[in-house]
Order: structure tokens, then sequence, then C-alpha cells
């Protein structure tokens, strides 16, 4: 029923239909819906069972645990910061942040969505899948506070200048997501970063509490690189009922995102897991150092719960397009991120994160890795040859 409601669309939106101009969405929507039943034109080419889109649909579904948890988070803190959470349900949490998310969801795909329809029609080309992921991402890896004009201007930035310059899906360098936060960082640092930006002041269709401007909240890491770092225990970073980017707190909620995408196949766990062995190292080697330095004291295993480094192991250094694609160059690839995020968080507390930078500095060594990685196996080849 579906394909013939396509079917019966299609002319339409074919050369010389009354709605070619809009040809591109209709396909976007169709290849959405339905798994496309064209093949290769030329050459020889290997088809798999899955597509990119169904690729896409599943990091979704490994964001969603993530995303859910970061809502009912942002109706606790709101709670929290108004001294009310034994007087409020755990639903009426979970709908205040859900009505906080929603607008910026709708505003991250409808202007990232727009520019990729655009250039898609203007090119004559098919509309790129990749935004079905960085769309939600990017409202993610955000403070709660960030003001929907920001998020709007950011994912324009990101979406022209990181992915479309480039040549869109599979040819940007760096991960489009990131720089739309990095952009936001550097172009608007005071809304992006101290402790009043974690907590959401605003009443949504009369859900919440009003929050005096004067009030705020910091981040364990935020507090530990002001030397008064809170009593949070191991097991409280975990759960992740703390202030922070919206998809970043819940170690358990990113856990059973990395399980989906491992089980699926569509992460590399080589990478995953030298993120964390890397991070893990260069923490216990600074918390043996004995340096005067209240970040480089958190243990190692603190560190890894601690930010965006569990999501940024998971969610973003395994980005197939951004990360090292040989299978040795991966567990490089991966141990760098690791080690230079807690290097960035110890010896610059005026940023205690990290992950943001180092994700996207390695996004510029990952053809490099990759190249030398083939090399080196060009050259052992080379050796076995007989003169």
């Amino acid at each position: 029923m579906l394909q013939e409601f396509f079917d019966k669309l299609r002319p339409s939106f074919q050369e010389g239909g009354k709605l070619h101009a809009f040809r591109s969405v209709f396909e976007g929507f169709e290849t959405f819906a339905l798994v496309p039943n064209e093949t290769s034109r030329t050459g020889v080419s290997i088809h798999d069972a899955i597509d990119s889109k169904r690729i896409m649909s599943f990091v979704v579904i490994a964001l969603l645990p993530a995303l859910l948890f970061g809502m009912y988070n942002i109706g606790y803190q709101n709670a929290l910061a108004a001294n009310a959470v034994a007087a409020t349900s755990c639903w009426a949490m979970f709908l205040y942040g859900f009505c906080v998310m929603l607008p910026k969801i709708v505003v991250s795909y409808l202007v990232g969505l727009g520019i990729e329809f655009t250039v898609a029609q203007y090119k004559n080309e098919e509309i790129n899948e990749g935004y079905l992921v960085t769309g939600l991402l990017i409202p993610m890896i955000l403070p709660v506070g960030t003001p929907l004009w920001m998020l709007a201007v950011a994912v324009a930035f990101s979406v022209v200048f990181a992915k479309e310059v480039f040549g869109g899906t599979g040819m940007n360098i760096f991960n489009p997501a990131l720089i739309a936060r990095a952009f936001l960082f550097f172009a608007y640092p005071t809304k992006m970063s101290g402790d009043n930006v974690w907590v959401s002041k605003d009443t949504w269709f009369g859900l919440g509490y009003t929050i005096p401007d004067a009030q705020t909240m910091a981040t364990p890491l935020g507090e530990a690189a002001a030397g008064k770092m809170g009593e949070m225990s191991f097991a409280d970073m975990l759960v992740g009922l703390m202030p922070g980017s919206v998809g970043e707190t819940s170690v358990y909620a990113i856990l059973i995102g990395a399980a989906i995408l491992l089980i699926t196949g569509i992460a590399s766990w080589k990478t995953m897991f030298s993120v964390f062995v890397g991070g893990g190292l260069v923490a216990w080697l600074f918390n043996i150092a004995g340096m005067d330095n209240a970040v480089a004291e958190i243990p190692w295993y603190e560190h890894l719960a601690l930010g965006g480094f569990c999501f940024g192991a998971v969610f973003m250094a395994t980005d197939p397009v951004t990360s090292a694609r040989t299978e040795s160059g991966k567990y490089v690839y991966g141990f760098l991120i690791g080690a230079l995020a807690i290097t960035i968080r110890v010896l610059n507390p005026g940023y205690p994160e990290g992950m943001m930078l180092a994700i996207l500095f390695m996004n510029m060594f990952a053809p490099l890795i990759d190249w030398c990685v083939v090399q080196s196996n060009i050259s052992k080849r080379a050796k076995r040859l007989k003169p």
C-alpha cells in the first residue's frame, strides 16, 4: 500500500510534472520510507542488505535512551533548583524536559534539512541522509539554556561550512555536530559555559518552576576546575542526575546506545574501546603524578564518567566518515582522542571538558593515520617479495 502511494505521486515530481521543483524532497521521503529498488548502472559494486538511511536510523534509535533520560534530567534539574524535587512527580519532570527539547529538535531539523533540500535541488542530486543523525546530535550536546536562534545559526553554519562545501555526506572532514558546538563555544562563550547555562529557567505550558536568574548550577567538572568538587559518588555519576549537556550525563543510557551500535555492527568497537583506554591511562598518570591540580586528582574512572567523555567515545569518535577507516588505525585514532581529551581537561582549567576539541583535532589527522597504516602494510608486503 505504501509503495502504491508513492507510485501514484511519482509522476507529479518527475521531469515535466507539476511539482518537479520538489523532486529531491519526494525522493528523500520515498527512500526514507522504502528501500530503493535501483541498482548501480556502471562498474562493479557489492550490494548490502542495508543502505545508509537504515544505518542512520539505527544510530537515531541508539540515541533515544540518552535523549529520553536527558529530557527527564532537564525537569529534575529545574525542580532541584527550585528545591521542589520531592513535590514534583517523575512524569512532570519528564514532560517539562520534553517540552523544552522538542522546539530545539524541531528547529535543528527544519534549518538543517531545509538547507539540505535546497542544496540537493539546486545541484539536482539526491538528499543526503546524514543529517538524520546530526539533527538530533546537535541539540543533545548543547547546554539546555542555549537559545533557539543560536541553535539555528549553529546548524546553518555547520551544514554549510562543515558539510556542503566539502561535497555533502561522506565527504566532510570534521564532525558536523561538533563543528556546531565549537562554533557556538567560540562565538558565544558566555552562553556555552559557566554555571548559568545548565538549568532551564523557562516555564513551558505551565510546566516547570520559574528559577531566578541568580540561581546557578555547576557541572561536576566545572566544580573540580574551581577547586570545589562536590560529594558526588561514582554511582551517581553513572546515573547522570547532574548538570551537563542534555544527552551527555547518563553513562547507563549511553551504554545502552553503545550496545545497540555494536550489536548491529554500525560502530567500531576498536575505536570506542581505544578512546576509553587512552583516556583512562592518561587520567591515571596525571592522578599519580601528584600535581597541584584539582582536576588531575579526579580518579581515572570518574574522568571517564564525567562530562561528554562517554558520549563522545560512543557517538562522535566512531563516526565512520571523519574517523580512521583502517582497522589498525582505529586503535591509534581512538587512543589519541581519549589521551588528548584528558590532557586538555587537566592542563586547561578554563576549559574543563576537552572531548569536543580532542575529536575535532583528531579528525584532521585521521587521513594521516590511515595513510601511515597503508604505507606500513605496503612496506611489509614489499619485504616479503623475493628478489
